[in-house]
Formats: C-alpha cells, sequence, structure tokens
C-alpha cells in the first residue's frame, strides 16, 4: 500500500477536524470490542454500592470477549456503539483536527520549527477542551459497555437516547459530566501521548529521511504514538472508568475513587486492562492516523482548483 503524495497545498483547518472525526469513527467500528473488553476488566472486582456481584470472571483480552459473545451473545462487543461514534464525532474532531491550529498558536513568530513545549500545550489545550464538549456521550459509552455485567433486571437503559435522559433525570445534569476532572486529565495526558508522540516520531523520521510521508511511516509513528499513551494514561483511565461507571454516593469525589482502588488493588490496580488497553489504543490510533492522513489527502485532491 502506498501512501498518496502529500498535496502542496494544505488542508484546511475545518479539513482537518471533519478527516479527524471520521477517521475516529472508523477506527472505532474497527477497535470497539477491544474497548469494551478493556472497560469490562477495569471494573472487575469493583465494590458497588448497593453491592452486587456480578457471576462472570473475566480472564485475558480474549477470555473476555469469548465469554461476553457467549453470555450476552455478540452483539454485547458493540454496547454503546453508538455514543462512542458521537463521542467521536464531536471529540477528535476538536482534539485531533485543531491540533495543528492550535500548535501554530503556541509556535513563536518567526520559529523554524515548532518546539516540544509548543505540541505539549496545544496536545493538552485540545484534549481539554474536546473533553468539556463531548463529556455526556464518553458517560454514557462507560455506562452501556458496562452495563451487561449487572443482571437484566438491574439494567438501567434500553436506548443511547433514554440513556442521557435517565442519567440528567436520576443524577442531574451534571451526572452526565462526571468524571470530568479525571477526564480532562487523561485526554490531556493521552492527547501528548497520542499526537505529541506521533509528531515527533514522523517528523524524525522525515528529517532523519529514513521514510517518506507515506503510510508505512505514519503506522511507526501511530503505533509508537498508542504504546506511549497507554503507559502514561492508564492510571488515569481506570479511575476514570469507575468513577464514570459509580451510582450515585458511591464515591464523594474522584480522590475517593482513586484511593479505594488502591487500597483494595494496590497500585497493580492502576493498571488493570493494561493489555486490552494497548490492543485498543494502539490498533485505534494506527487505523485512526492512517484514515486521518489518506482522509486529509483525498479531501484536499478533490477540491476543485
Amino acid at each position: 500500500m502506498v501512501g498518496l503524495k502529500p498535496p502542496e497545498v494544505p488542508p484546511t483547518a475545518a479539513m482537518k477536524v471533519v478527516s479527524a472525526g471520521t477517521a475516529a469513527c472508523i477506527a472505532d467500528l474497527c477497535t470497539f470490542p477491544l474497548d469494551t473488553a478493556k472497560v469490562r476488566l477495569q471494573i472487575q472486582g469493583e465494590v458497588r454500592i448497593p453491592r452486587t456481584t456480578s457471576p462472570v470472571e473475566y480472564r485475558g483480552v480474549l477470555g473476555t470477549l469469548r465469554t461476553m459473545v457467549r453470555m450476552e451473545g455478540p452483539r454485547s462487543l458493540y454496547s454503546g456503539l453508538a455514543a462512542g461514534l458521537q463521542r467521536q464525532m464531536s471529540f477528535a474532531s476538536i482534539r485531533i483536527g485543531l491540533y495543528d491550529s492550535v500548535k501554530q498558536l503556541y509556535t513563536p513568530k518567526g520559529a523554524e520549527s515548532t518546539g516540544l513545549v509548543a505540541r505539549v500545550l496545544a496536545g493538552c489545550t485540545t484534549g481539554a477542551v474536546a473533553v468539556m464538549c463531548a463529556q455526556p456521550t464518553d458517560v454514557v459509552k462507560v455506562r452501556f459497555q458496562a452495563n451487561g455485567v449487572l443482571p437484566d433486571s438491574a439494567r438501567q437503559y434500553s436506548g443511547t437516547v433514554d440513556a442521557y435522559r435517565t442519567i440528567a433525570r436520576e443524577e442531574g445534569v451534571h451526572g452526565l459530566w462526571r468524571g470530568t476532572v479525571p477526564n480532562i486529565t487523561r485526554n490531556a495526558i493521552v492527547n501528548c501521548g497520542e499526537l505529541v508522540t506521533y509528531d515527533l516520531i514522523k517528523d524524525a523520521l522525515l528529517r532523519a529521511q529514513l521514510m517518506t510521508d507515506n503510510v508505512p511511516c505514519h503506522f511507526v509513528a501511530a503505533f509508537g504514538a498508542g504504546f506511549c499513551a497507554t503507559v502514561v494514561a492508564s492510571p488515569v483511565d481506570v479511575v476514570k472508568t469507575r468513577y464514570m461507571n459509580a451510582g450515585p454516593g458511591q464515591y464523594r469525589n474522584v480522590l475517593s475513587c482513586l484511593l479505594a482502588l488502591l487500597m483494595q488493588d494496590g497500585l497493580t490496580g492502576f493498571y488493570k486492562g493494561f493489555v486490552p488497553s494497548f490492543l485498543r489504543l494502539g490498533s485505534w490510533n494506527v487505523v485512526m492516523f492512517l484514515s486521518y492522513e489518506q482522509l486529509q489527502r483525498a479531501v484536499v485532491l478533490a477540491r476543485p482548483a
């Protein structure tokens, strides 16, 4: 597979926003079962209020996927997909699509190249803004993915729209923004881990003339970005998932959720579901960045002269 030749005219910010949202949806469609497995492994063993026990025990990524298919059917692997795609269109469009534009704002005028600080600041900025806009979709997605752990009689939501209504009615509108603080923290870290690492690796490969700006280069940079993002973001991701999935009154705040996890599972609890997290985030990054790069080029080439 050979990449399209980079067009002379760069894509506009609007083109990048649309391409980023579309590419993220493509990546979600390909990797959503891994994300669901990650959520199930992260919440496994959690002491819930009111106390409930799950008759299902998940072991490993493949074991989790097999158990879900056997106990809940194949459709359970894509539970919450609608909210997931809604999230990507509103979330990835901002954090990825606006990254280059924000990066230029932080770059001093006259500078020959963008420094590391400007890249990190841009990643943190777009990640935080994206969370503020897309947080309700993330809450609903996590609730649906975790829903299969509960018996049928305890499941609360009949569909995505019903989930938004029910959460707002029972927990208040602020319930849709539950976990915003850990999610902002997580996504600022993930955004830097993904976009900054991808940016740096790709730039280094091109400067050293080890690769040209095509698909193999994008693949290597995306794989490295996925691994770095998983390592730095996993602890925040576990706390975020548990806090979002918690019922009213289960945790006083994010800190109490973090301390409960630490006391219950120790430091290793912060890396629960690491393998599915990496499989998901690594493969998601590869699919997303490959799609994003090619979509940008296709849109530019299709634009009337």
